[in-house]
């Protein structure tokens, strides 16, 4: 294969990628829908906001990005057939997914403690909304880290075969994305 060529190739398999887009594209409809509702209601999404703890949000922002940086790092590991740093850095990614879900969870249990439910008001629907739909791909990531950390364990991935890894890391970088959007849409914007 060409220089050229390896530069040139689409990470994975294209089906990860209409995967992406598709939802993406999901998440873009609920974003238009949610700042369409806070155009018409800003004093409810106002005060709903700042009820919410952006620490926990903040929190988990820095545990997604974190787990992204170690699994872009398993990449450039398998690239370099270095076996042992691929299965540490997928190690390290899913134990960040798995204290996002965590904290998570404890920001779930302060809400609903409080008396906040999605049928609070409209903002607080999309903020279990969002969260609820992003939490079940955080799980989804979880078992997809899993699979590749066994698989990285049975030294499947090589350099001159990586399309499963980045499958996988091309899923976990997306759950990464949206929470990105997601965090400052909800704790954020003003």
């Amino acid at each position: 294969m060409k220089r050229e060529d390896k530069l040139r190739r689409v990470p994975g398999v294209e089906g990860i990628w209409v995967f992406i887009g598709a939802d993406l594209a999901f998440f873009g409809l609920l974003f238009i829908s949610f700042m369409l509702s806070r155009r018409d209601n800003p004093a409810v999404f106002a005060a709903s906001r700042q009820t919410l703890d952006y620490h926990f949000g903040g929190v988990n922002t820095l545990i997604l990005l974190t787990s992204s940086w170690f699994v872009a790092m398993a990449l450039s590991a398998a690239r370099n057939n270095r076996f042992v740093v691929v299965q540490r850095c997928l190690a390290a990614a899913l134990l960040s997914g798995i204290s996002f879900g965590v904290l998570k969870i404890i920001e779930y249990g302060r809400e609903i403690g409080s008396g906040v439910s999605p049928k609070t008001n409209d903002f607080f629907m999309y903020y279990f909304t969002f969260t609820g739909i992003h939490f079940v791909h955080v799980i989804a990531g979880c078992v997809v880290l899993i699979v590749l950390l066994v698989n990285a364990r049975k030294q499947s991935y090589r350099s001159n075969d990586l399309a499963g890894l980045e499958i996988g890391a091309s899923y976990w970088h997306m759950v990464d994305l949206l929470w990105i959007i997601i965090f400052p849409l909800l704790y954020l914007l003003r």
